[in-house]
């Protein structure tokens, strides 16, 4: 029943949508509850006569009082309810559902992308029970059904000589449906007829709905998702990519409907597709360029049968190729569109709505401290905890060196080979000249590279003791601008959130230099003749008045102090704690805390085994006969494993000729058979197989 009830609100228009909770009529509610009445009526009056323009001005300041008031079921009950709906019911038997219907002015039901199959069935009750009661309306009511472009996806071309001139809405007639969506264009005659009666009592629309995106994604959140994880190197376009997707912004669609209630436009089918014609590969392509590697891989169109997250639904969806225009909707409704051209014509507005809806945004972490103090091992523990990216300077400036060799190698560039090579052979020049060194210039391009990348972008990242003065700190991310003049500059996007200063005495980072395994010392200045002099050149940089956290503070990134008193792994493990409560929950897909505390779980129960294993390994050693009985158990596995050997071969020899004739006889028809049954797709497999079979091979 209701979650809650309230009064409705004087001139508001009462509409009732369906599984309020789903993606696409989530974003409807959303849309309507923000909207006054009739507002898309408004500024429509240059295309209407003057006296029409008199009424609409009459009639302003009735609109601007009339709300929509939002009620619907859910799919599924949660505690966390939408300030834009003000009922909310469930599990509702048809008589409850009926009795709130007729108390509504609009009835929304979608079916687009549902993937509940008794919604359908609803729907189509719904508008068949209302329509038997409209003579029993105290008002007019209005039954949109959200459908989708499927319908036609079977449909024969509208120009024979011509197959590439689009559908539009006068062709809905012709439609033809695709073959798992025969319910959705019965439902849509349906919904059609019925309104066709007394439209002044009860009127029927149906919104023929492209494919949706923006305000998080759903179907092509396969692709937003790869492309922002970033975990393959080439995102996979299935098949040739060549077929053209019809797509509307979900917000459109909702400001479509919106019209649809002011205007009670004559026609009452209507298109909803926004004015694209992108193919699958141009969709995917400008994801990924935007928000992942940018590169792309053409793979056999059965390869999307093999993605978990897609439903029959969405590969028939995404494999759709369709021509269709909405003339009716441009040349009579008032639309403020959010995304008119598409796709890839407003990509970066459409990425950036997905990581916000998402909650998708990057975590940005400096930690800093004087050497040997342990900022990396801190640093370890808050990627892994938060999936971020480990940059190190060393480490950042080989893996520079070694890409710009395998580029070059490869010959698989997109910015110039010679320029890539030249800036090769300049970074080894001055390494020469400098000992292994690189000028602080060469540093700062190669940070600031790595920390514009798409991971670094997407996820986030851990700075580990870098960079190490003020001005560097400044080349890095203000470059020859002020701290102060960088509120609007591209570079704010590279600069840590949150800033760390871990630090001990030194006489505890002497002596914890002195315990570190000789293969950690080795190549680094934690040698004990020169690490006194290192770790003094650093706190010579750090008691002057231009330090990096000084850096920070003029930007107002307040660092936050930690002590480290004990080289004990739970001493880090507390500090590693109160970064992660000052820097809040993890920003991404992963379910971050569980995921650690499985780990965790994990380690201690290892250490329980381990334990256990010691203290019977101890026991055992104590025992005088341990050895006699290792040896009779050595002897007795002998003895089982000829056994055992001896039974493999009898069996081998006794199965040769049964599995001769299964490869002979059997195997080619039956390998068949299941490539026509992965093709055709019947409704029951096992009987399709078996018909193959006899039809093909009664002999076997």
């Amino acid at each position: 029943m209701a979650d809650k009830t309230e009064e409705r609100p004087p001139n508001s228009i009462r509409a009732f949508i369906n599984n309020v909770d789903n993606y696409t009529t989530k974003n409807i509610a959303k849309v309507l509850d923000s909207c006054v009445v009739g507002a898309s009526l408004v500024d429509f009056g240059e295309a209407v006569e003057e006296e029409e323009e008199d009424r609409l001005q009459d009639e302003q300041p009735k609109i601007k009082d009339a709300t929509f008031q939002i009620v619907g079921t859910v799919s599924s009950q949660t505690e966390e309810k939408c300030s834009f709906i003000s009922e909310e019911y469930s599990h509702l038997k048809r008589e409850e559902l009926f009795h709130h219907l007729m108390k509504c002015d609009v009835i929304i039901y979608d079916i687009n992308i549902t993937q509940h199959a008794d919604q359908i069935a609803e729907a189509q009750w719904a508008v068949s029970a209302l329509h038997k009661e409209m003579d029993t309306f105290s008002g007019h009511k209005m039954f949109i059904l959200v459908s989708t472009v499927m319908t036609w996806a079977m449909s024969k071309p509208a120009d024979k000589d011509d197959p590439e001139i689009p559908f539009t809405d006068e062709h809905y007639r012709k439609r033809k449906a695709h073959p798992n969506f025969h319910d959705h264009i019965e439902l849509e005659k349906l919904v059609v007829k019925l309104g066709k009666t007394k439209s002044s009592l009860f009127s029927t629309y149906v919104v023929a709905s492209g494919l949706q995106y923006g305000m998080g994604e759903y179907m092509f959140h396969l692709f937003f998702k790869t492309s922002w994880v970033g975990e393959v190197s080439e995102v996979p376009i299935f098949g040739d990519g060549s077929n053209i997707i019809p797509t509307i912004h979900i917000n459109d669609l909702a400001g479509i409907i919106q019209n649809v209630i002011d205007h009670k436009p004559k026609s009452q089918y209507v298109v909803a597709v926004d004015d694209s014609k992108n193919t699958m590969e141009d969709i995917i392509k400008a994801i990924t360029l935007v928000l992942g590697p940018g590169k792309t891989q053409n793979v056999s169109k059965e390869e999307i049968y093999l993605i978990r997250e897609l439903t029959q639904t969405n590969i028939d969806s995404l494999l759709v190729n369709l021509r269709i225009e909405a003339l009716y909707l441009k040349e009579n409704f008032n639309i403020q569109w959010v995304s008119e051209y598409g796709m890839v014509e407003n990509i970066e507005q459409i990425t950036e709505e997905y990581k916000q809806t998402r909650g998708l945004l990057p975590l940005r972490i400096c930690i800093l401290g004087p050497p040997a103090v342990g900022k990396s091992t801190i640093a370890e523990r808050i990627c892994k905890h938060y999936k971020l990216h480990h940059i190190k300077l060393k480490e950042t400036i080989t893996e520079t060196l070694d890409n710009l060799e395998s580029c070059i190698q490869t010959e698989d560039m997109e910015n110039d080979e010679g320029e890539a090579q030249e800036f090769l052979d300049t970074l080894k020049e001055n390494m020469n000249e400098n000992e292994g060194r690189l000028d602080d210039q060469y540093v700062i391009r190669i940070m600031r590279d790595k920390l514009r990348t798409k991971p670094c972008m997407n996820q986030g990242f851990v700075l580990d003791g870098f960079p190490k003065t003020y001005e560097l700190a400044k080349q890095l991310f203000t470059g020859d601008e002020e701290p102060e003049d960088l509120q609007s500059k591209h570079e704010k996007k590279i600069i840590p959130e949150f800033v760390f200063s871990v630090d001990a005495t030194d006489d505890f980072l002497k002596k914890r230099v002195l315990n570190l395994p000789e293969t950690v010392v080795e190549g680094t200045y934690y040698t004990p003749e020169q690490f006194p002099s290192h770790l003094a050149r650093f706190r010579e940089r750090n008691v002057e008045d231009q330090t990096v956290l000084n850096f920070f503070e003029d930007l107002e990134i307040h660092a936050e102090h930690l002590e480290i008193t004990s080289n004990d792994d739970n001493e880090y493990l507390l500090v590693t704690e109160k970064i992660c409560k000052k820097v809040g929950k993890p920003k991404n897909y992963r379910p971050i805390s569980e995921e650690v505390e499985e780990e965790e779980r994990r380690q201690a129960e290892q250490q329980l085994k381990k334990q256990a294993a010691q203290r019977a390994e101890a026991e055992r050693r104590e025992e005088e006969e341990a050895q006699q009985r290792d040896q009779r158990w050595g002897e007795w596995n002998q003895n089982l494993e000829e056994v055992r050997r001896q039974e493999h071969d009898l069996l081998e020899s006794q199965s040769g000729p049964f599995r001769n004739y299964l490869m002979r006889d059997v195997m080619p028809t039956l390998t068949q058979g299941l490539i026509e049954c992965c093709t055709i797709r019947p409704d029951d497999p096992i009987d399709f197989l078996a018909e193959y079979l006899l039809k093909n091979n009664p002999e076997a």
